[in-house]
């Protein structure tokens, strides 16, 4: 049970609660004799059940005195889910609508929209484990993996700033793959790359992103957040246009996404309800069976004792209500 106490000294009064079994609280009676009377077992049960609750009532209230509590521990649970890190792309670009313009009225940014559906998301996952990081020029570290959905919330919430022009998705991932690289439970793996471009990653980042990829397995997801009337990940360029990183780079990290040989796919959102559907569909697939612990946190039972104690004494209060005084003939006369 990881019972308690706060004053453990209370207890050398415990023996107090023995007193009730030894001594009656009723109003004693004078007869000439109850030889002739017969065992009542209705008498004899509800005398035994005041006395009981008069054990109760002491040690309750003991107990309660004591600072009665039951101590914070950490369960093994087990259930279906993954550890995620959401690597959000704080670029500028990130700052306008879906339309490639600033918001007006009552449109919503595409960092607005998936800030929104994230949450959505975190709130529905009950066992994973999140991490949060995001990147512009540089990686950020916002939050490390954890349980806390208010955290991972909050977290979310935190990436509301203006970004800043340029995309440096070589070093968000790495970023992203550290975090994961720190946890060393044997759960699935989960990277979530919410971004609206890609940059060229140079090559040097590319074989250190295969070499991390390849220690061990980890699920890519790449949630591209397209600008209408930009060209998508599978738009193929015509014969007289550059097929390069620089020309096209998104089509060309999808290329070198698939060629990393891990679990990848591609979603393409050119609206808030294509996200969500999206971020729906990871949903789905990251179901696998998971262990986790949970931390069950100090949990004060001091008013709990009370209550029980009140109650005890309620019960006596109400025998002793009931008595009647038996008046001898004598007296009354």
């Amino acid at each position: 049970m990881n019972l308690a106490l706060a004053t453990p000294m209370v207890l050398v009064l415990l023996p107090l609660a023995l007193l009730p079994l030894l001594l009656s609280s009723q109003r004693t009676q004078s007869y000439p004799s109850v030889e002739g009377i017969e065992t009542d077992p209705l008498s004899v049960a509800l005398d035994w059940l005041l006395r009981i609750a008069g054990v109760v009532a002491i040690a309750a209230l003991i107990l309660g005195i004591g600072g009665l509590h039951r101590l914070g521990r950490t369960i093994e649970k087990t259930g279906e889910g993954a550890h995620i890190v959401l690597l959000v792309d704080r670029s500028s670009s990130m700052d306008n609508t879906f339309a490639g313009r600033a918001p007006e009225g009552g449109e919503e940014s595409k960092s607005a929209a998936a800030r929104r559906l994230l949450k959505d998301f975190i709130l529905h996952r009950d066992h994973d484990l999140v991490g949060v990081a995001a990147f512009s020029t540089s990686p950020m570290h916002v939050l490390p993996m954890t349980e806390h959905k208010g955290a991972v919330m909050a977290a979310v919430d935190a990436m509301d700033r203006p970004g800043l022009a340029f995309t440096n998705v070589g070093r968000g991932l790495a970023l992203a793959l550290d975090m994961q690289e720190a946890d060393t439970s044997p759960a699935a793996r989960v990277i979530v790359l919410i971004s609206d471009g890609a940059a060229v990653i140079d090559r040097k980042v590319q074989e250190q992103l295969r070499a991390a990829f390849a220690r061990r397995p980890i699920n890519l997801y790449w949630l591209f957040l397209r600008t209408e009337g930009t060209p998508g990940i599978s738009t193929v360029p015509a014969p007289d246009e550059q097929d390069t990183p620089q020309a096209m780079p998104e089509r060309h990290l999808d290329k070198f996404f698939k060629s990393l040989g891990i679990s990848y796919r591609a979603f393409e959102a050119e609206n808030p309800q294509a996200v969500a559907d999206a971020i729906a569909e990871i949903g789905k697939l990251e179901r696998s069976p998971i262990t986790y612990f949970e931390r069950i946190p100090h949990e004060d039972l001091k008013a709990r004792a009370f209550a029980v104690a009140i109650a005890a004494m309620l019960v006596l209060l109400a025998a002793k209500l009931a008595e009647v005084r038996l008046v001898p003939e004598s007296e009354e006369a």
